[in-house]
């Protein structure tokens, strides 16, 4: 992304309430949220290109990101592992995501599409991580870069997944 894409994509502005103070807290981000939201931006301009009918370089993609000051702060093995593992797998996912979409995928906006990637590859290829965290970072990571509503959108598309992908781990509470 270049950086007029990257602001594009920025969380949205807190709201004044008033009194001169935001409405909304200071994110904290940890080194394994901090990556997912790299990842997410990744994902998304490979959707990007690919929307306009080109290929996506994902090495250059992932140069581009990692010249971002505050990328050596993510913790680099699980952008790696998200960000190659839904380059790689994306029809698969996509696959995966359809049936339980309401609409066609190239309607949904890129952001909760990519999200909607990301939480996908985490049910169905990271089994280290909990359904009900893959679940939560792709709706935070929805809440953050994505449309007023989308993250709702976002979540429950990856319940509904979850019950078939994780049924044991959904069942079990």
């Amino acid at each position: 992304m270049n950086k007029s894409t990257l602001n594009s994509v920025q969380p949205q502005a807190s709201k004044d309430n008033g009194d001169g103070k935001s409405a909304a807290p200071k994110r904290s981000l940890t080194p394994r949220r901090r990556a997912r939201e790299y990842a997410l931006q990744g994902v998304y301009q490979s959707l990007v290109v690919r929307r306009a009918g080109s290929l996506p370089n994902s090495a250059a993609i992932a140069k581009q990101l990692a010249e971002d000051p505050a990328f050596k702060r993510c913790q680099l093995d699980l952008f790696n592992g998200i960000f190659q593992g839904v380059l790689d797998r994306t029809d698969e996912l996509e696959a995966i995501i359809t049936p339980a979409l309401d609409r066609p995928i190239n309607e949904l906006s890129p952001v909760e599409h990519a999200a909607l990637l990301i939480g996908t590859y985490e049910l169905a290829a990271d089994l280290s991580v909990p359904y009900k965290v893959a679940i939560n970072e792709a709706v935070e990571l929805a809440k953050t870069f994505g449309g007023t509503d989308g993250h709702k959108y976002v979540n429950g598309v990856l319940d509904l997944l979850a019950q078939k992908l994780r049924a044991a781990e959904t069942q079990a509470g």
